[in-house]
This record gives C-alpha cells, sequence and structure tokens, in this order.
C-alpha cells in the first residue's frame, strides 16, 4: 500500500490501483482540492443539514456510496432563470475553480473512459470537467448529466454545441504511461453533486455503486 502527502505536505493520502482496465474511487477520498476561495467542495452526510452554505436543493446522502458525498457550495445558481455568472457558479473553463485530485497508479496504459455517479436536482448543476496530470483535454471537458433524473446513477457523456444533453463516448483520458498519474475534477457548475468516479477500458455503464476501491 503506497501513501503520499496531501497538496500542504502535511498528511498522508492513499493511491488507487487500476486493475484489469478499472479503476474505481470514492469522491470524498481525494488527496487535496485547490482552487476554491470562490467555491469549495464540502462532504455531506445524513448530518450536514446545518452546513452553512446556500443549498437549495437538500440533502442526499441517502443512496450515496457509504451514506456520503461532496458537493460544490454555495449554490446560488439552481435553475435557467437564477443568474449565470463566470467565475463564480459557472466555469466554461476547465482547471479554473474547485478542483479535486486523486493519486492513481496505472498497469494497463491505453484510453480510459470517465464515469461519474452524481445526483442531479436540474438542469444547471450538472456539469463538471476532468483532467490528468495537470491538464484538462479536450476530451475531459464538460461532462454533462441528465438533469431530470433526481437520482443517484452513472453517466459518460460530453456536452457540445449540436447535443447539449450530452453525446455518449466522447469522455475518455489517454492514460500513455503504466504508474503514477493524478486525476482531477475541476467545477463547471456549483451545486454539483459528486458520489464516486470511475475508469474503464471498455464503454460499459457500472452497475449499482461502481467497482470497489483498490489502493496501491
Amino acid at each position: 500500500m503506497a501513501h503520499f502527502l496531501n497538496g500542504q505536505g502535511t498528511e498522508p493520502v492513499s493511491c488507487y490501483e487500476e486493475v484489469n482496465g478499472v479503476l474505481g474511487v470514492e469522491a470524498e477520498h481525494f488527496a487535496f482540492q485547490t482552487h476554491n476561495s470562490i467555491r469549495k467542495w464540502y462532504k455531506i452526510t445524513k448530518n450536514s443539514d446545518s452546513l452553512a452554505m446556500d443549498d437549495p436543493d437538500g440533502n442526499h446522502a441517502d443512496g450515496a456510496s457509504n451514506g456520503t458525498y461532496l458537493e460544490i457550495l454555495p449554490d446560488t445558481r439552481t435553475n435557467h432563470d437564477d443568474k449565470l455568472i463566470h467565475g463564480e457558479n459557472f466555469s466554461n473553463e476547465p482547471g479554473k475553480m474547485a478542483i479535486l485530485n486523486y493519486y492513481v497508479y496505472i498497469n494497463n496504459p491505453g484510453k480510459y473512459y470517465v464515469w461519474v455517479r452524481t445526483h442531479t436536482s436540474g438542469t444547471e448543476d450538472n456539469g463538471i470537467h476532468v483532467g490528468l496530470d495537470g491538464t484538462w483535454p479536450k476530451s475531459g471537458q464538460r461532462m454533462q448529466f441528465d438533469g431530470n433524473k433526481k437520482e443517484w446513477s452513472w453517466e459518460s457523456r460530453q456536452r457540445t454545441e449540436a447535443v447539449h444533453t450530452g453525446v455518449p463516448e466522447l469522455v475518455y483520458l489517454e492514460i500513455l504511461k503504466p504508474g503514477y498519474h493524478t486525476i482531477s475534477f475541476s467545477m463547471r457548475e456549483d451545486g454539483f453533486e459528486f458520489d464516486k468516479w470511475a475508469l474503464t477500458k471498455t464503454y460499459e455503464r457500472p452497475e449499482g455503486l461502481g467497482p470497489e476501491e483498490k489502493l496501491h
């Protein structure tokens, strides 16, 4: 089991291992987060109702893996009528706001589809970006989720100009070398609820709570 230090170099954190083309990680098990002066990821459990932040869509810990998930708060844009403020409650450019970082070990390099388990309560809290080793490739931008599901579910689709609801098989990372890497997620819309993420070599939707974590 390998351990690394968080972004401040003050606490040990874990690294998660890909096995047979599959990797699963709980969202709350990030190594560190950055760019969080305006919006920040908060850990939510069933006892988090008193969290001193705007969260108009309520608590969704029931059904989340381990009864815990992350949410970008405050959530000030919940519907299309709320004012969109670039650099505050919206960031179409990846790697600019509320970044989560995870250490991983890849045994089998190649193309990996990115899946996220999220709970959406509307059409303005259903977008996120994903990056690799400090870069934000086009294939990781604008992950899009069904804003009307109102339940925990897995998706892997990319929003395009032609299809705002997202196109399957377009969100992936090209991991060219085996070994240690950093997977990052950054905010597109505030209020995004994030339970778990997975990498798979084949485009197959994870079932239930998805693949189990494997510590390296």
